[in-house]
């Protein structure tokens, strides 16, 4: 089973999309650079959900697909879903977009806590990472896993008993135009680097 990201917001039609597609981009961007052949649905799966489900079935929210497509991802085959304790017991990293959402996620499942963050949180918590601490990274979908685990463990230590910070949250961009999705997707997009940059480090950041 490929190591599996969840990413959540609460409608899962702007934010949790917005991430799911980004991640998928920008591993796949790294990959090509370091490993042409390997197949990045071998290592990594990147999934969404929301907190409500009042758009179960439904499409992303237009603008949230024009970010994506217009940084060069695929917004195929998308439907919103309501977060399940299955789908929190199958990740092996849950992201959130805010804080009450991680709230949420450890009501739903307590077990969980460990492996999920609030998604500005984690990047904070990446750049201080010692990478040195972490095993050998790898395409290989052992050698993967086997990094991606240590790379959430590590976080979950250097967290310890902080809290997330209000800036961490990402803001909602529902029923706002494209210049709040946009700058919304560009701060996913830069949290996301540093994961990763954590899991497939190798090629320097274009400038």
């Amino acid at each position: 089973m490929p190591f599996t990201v969840l990413h959540v917001c609460m409608g899962n039609i702007c934010r949790s999309p917005m991430a799911e597609r980004l991640l998928v981009l920008a591993a796949a961007q790294r990959l090509g650079k370091i490993d042409p052949d390997a197949e990045l649905g071998d290592l990594l799966r990147s999934v969404s959900a929301g907190t409500g489900g009042w758009h179960e079935g439904e499409e992303m929210n237009p603008p949230a697909a024009r970010q994506i497509t217009v940084r060069g991802g695929s917004t195929d085959g998308f439907a919103a879903r309501k977060l399940t304790s299955a789908q929190l017991d199958e990740a092996d990293l849950i992201l959130t977009a805010t804080a009450d959402q991680s709230d949420y996620v450890h009501a739903l499942v307590p077990g969980a806590a460990g492996r999920t963050f609030v998604l500005g949180h984690l990047s904070r918590l990446l750049r201080e990472l010692e990478p040195t601490s972490l095993p050998p990274a790898g395409t290989d979908p052992e050698s993967f896993a086997a990094r991606a685990a240590a790379v959430v463990a590590a976080a979950a230590r250097l967290r310890g008993e902080t809290e997330p910070q209000p800036g961490d949250d990402l803001d909602d961009p529902w029923g706002r135009g494209d210049q709040t999705f946009q700058r919304i997707a560009d701060t996913i997009d830069e949290a996301l680097y540093t994961l990763v940059d954590a899991l497939l480090p190798g090629a320097p950041r274009p400038a």
